[in-house]
């Protein structure tokens, strides 16, 4: 039986002395965020997570959702109770805006809680953590009505949200829906057309939930420029904020898929369903990008969460399985049997699982600090500067966090050999929940696309340019200090490899976009490599200075410390064969015709 406990300490590290969350009190929305508030809402997160949602987890899993003859749905066994508690404790509010019966603290609590969350029960976070990215939409583009009406109910979690993009025969390229709205005489739509792999698309969870969904109006441009953004409750809602009729949409079935079988999947058919537009016409997409991008930050910390629960249970497999002996000479004589914990290999795997957690922890929290900033820091520029980071690092978060966060909870499996395959251990359901988020949000290859695509040279390459400054003031501090100078000093290589590596891009990828392309990948994985150092140099300075001080958990900065000297010495290696990958271009690649990936005979 799997177990899962929250990493409050090294959360509190970060948020209270890497990002001195505390210091931006003068800013609106950190007023509450003292050193004592951000403990007690860690500890208590950590504890709800760790008590009341891991438990359901693997029966959760095992049971799924069941679909009734008239389409309603039932989630597993103790989620609805849950959910309650979830409600009552009021863990959905925390980074909400107060003036729709939020808490107003920072993102980065939020992010504290969603980490948490999907760790110990991923199907189950994702019930309302869809929510947040449509209350952001509609925030951001609804009206006042819309507002009043939705709102406040899905931050208090009474209502859940969902976003409804992807049809049978399209998902990334949106231009191609089909799903279509025509205007009725009251000013409300009729939407008729179908959406598949619709998380959370129908449940007993709540009495209501509200769809967001995109659609094209009559006359629209055929493209993604003619797509509107529509709001179509599941009940209809009165004026007085009483539920009505029921609306026409239903779920058609829901899929039986490889993991997250928690959590409610489903096709949803609109049969002139009532909804109304959100925002301009033709706009949609833009607005539902709000809700897209805070999506994919939720799910690049899928990928972290998924790994830290299968590295807590390698780290306990490892320390218990006895299996060989030391390569240097028995451990403990006394026993027949050293645990697997002593072996060099075995060692590799739990370190690299290790450090990337911690480093993409802090990743993903000074992320949601940027989010945080590019709405309150004090100056436009301030502000400015804080969106083109938080810009351009989402598509790495959500693509190099998942494919990383994949690879760390596979080799958690492999620490466990034969009983890390077979269910009962629980390691093999990590897996099978972490691959769903290198494909959902927009698969992984779409990030690297959007990465070097889109970010990179956005604005000339503002963003870009900011993010290899802000490395630079970090790195020439760091080199100050003879401890930390090493460490410097191989992010600085690093550093050097990936700004080679965008020179080669603006060089050759103009000429032949394949070149782009076909290094996309590698270029995520570079930059995904350096952040993480970044964010390692960062954590190894404040434990440094901390060590100064003969801290009361001197272990906790000491043990940092040797772990950023792991990453420098084994991660950032990488940067200089993904650079050179890079720059190989798209020809062999590119080379074979289709008939040369034919296998039959």
């Amino acid at each position: 039986m799997p177990t899962y406990t929250a990493p409050t300490r090294d959360t509190r590290f970060v948020v209270n002395e890497v990002l001195d969350l505390a210091s931006y009190g003068n800013l609106p929305g950190f007023e509450s965020a003292t050193p004592d508030m951000i403990d007690t809402v860690i500890n208590e997160a950590g504890k709800f997570c760790s008590e009341v949602l891991h438990p359901l987890n693997q029966s959760g899993d095992a049971e799924g959702c069941i679909r009734h003859a008239d389409g309603s749905v039932t989630t597993p066994k103790g989620f609805k109770e849950a959910f309650g508690k979830y409600v009552e404790s009021g863990w959905g509010t925390i980074a909400s805006p107060e003036e729709f019966g939020g808490q107003g603290m920072p993102h980065v609590m939020g992010f504290v809680v969603e980490e948490f969350m999907a760790a110990s029960n991923m199907a189950f976070a994702m019930y309302p953590g869809l929510t947040t990215g449509a209350i952001a939409a509609l925030i951001a583009a609804g009206s006042e009505e819309q507002k009043a009406m939705y709102v406040p109910n899905m931050v208090s979690g009474k209502w859940l949200g969902t976003m409804n993009l992807t049809e049978p025969h399209c998902g990334t390229d949106l231009g191609m829906i089909r799903t279509k709205a025509e205007l009725d005489t009251d000013g409300s739509y009729a939407i008729t057309g179908t959406k598949i792999f619709i998380s959370a698309g129908e449940h007993d969870l709540t009495e209501n939930i509200i769809h967001l969904v995109l659609a094209k109006t009559p006359g629209a441009p055929d493209s993604s420029k003619g797509i509107s953004l529509f709001v179509v409750p599941k009940f209809l809602v009165n004026e007085d904020g009483s539920l009505g009729e029921r609306n026409a949409v239903s779920c058609g079935s829901i899929e039986h898929k490889m993991g997250i079988n928690g959590n409610a999947t489903c096709l949803l058919n609109y049969d002139g369903a009532k909804g109304w537009m959100v925002g301009e016409e033709n706009r949609g997409l833009a607005a539902m990008f709000v809700m897209m991008n805070a999506a994919r930050l939720g799910v690049g910390i899928q990928g972290l969460a998924q790994s830290e629960i299968a590295y807590q249970n390698g780290v306990t497999y490892a320390l218990d399985r006895r299996q060989g002996r030391a390569l240097t000479g028995p451990a403990e004589p006394e026993a027949k049997a050293d645990p697997i914990f002593v072996h060099p290999d075995v060692r590799r795997m739990l370190m690299d699982a290790k450090a990337f957690n911690e480093g993409m922890r802090a990743l993903c929290l000074w992320g949601a600090l940027q989010v945080d900033l590019t709405h309150m820091a004090q100056t436009e520029e301030e502000r400015a500067q804080a969106d083109q980071l938080i810009g351009l690092m989402t598509p790495v978060i959500k693509g190099y966090g998942t494919d990383k966060g994949y690879d760390f909870a596979t080799n958690m499996q492999q620490v466990y050999g034969g009983h890390g395959y077979v269910k009962e251990w629980g390691m093999e359901q990590f897996v099978r929940d972490a691959r769903i988020a290198m494909i959902y949000e927009g698969t992984n290859g779409i990030q690297a696309m959007d990465l070097c695509g889109r970010k990179l040279a956005s604005k000339g390459g503002a963003a870009i340019q900011l993010f290899f400054k802000v490395l630079g003031e970090e790195i020439a501090s760091a080199k100050q200090d003879e401890m930390l100078a090493s460490m410097a000093e191989k992010l600085e290589k690093a550093v050097g490899e990936q700004q080679a590596a965008t020179m080669w891009f603006m060089q050759n990828a103009m000429a032949n976009p394949n070149h782009l392309g076909a290094g996309a990948h590698h270029y995520m994985h570079l930059m995904g490599i350096v952040s993480l150092g970044f964010m390692w140099l960062k954590m190894a300075k404040v434990a440094r200075t901390a060590l100064e001080g003969s801290p009361e958990d001197k272990a906790f900065y000491e043990n940092k410390l040797a772990t950023a000297r792991y990453y420098f010495d084994r991660f950032t290696l990488d940067a200089g064969a993904l650079r050179r990958k890079i720059e190989v271009g798209s020809e062999s690649l590119m080379e074979l015709g289709e008939e040369a990936f034919s296998t039959a005979a």
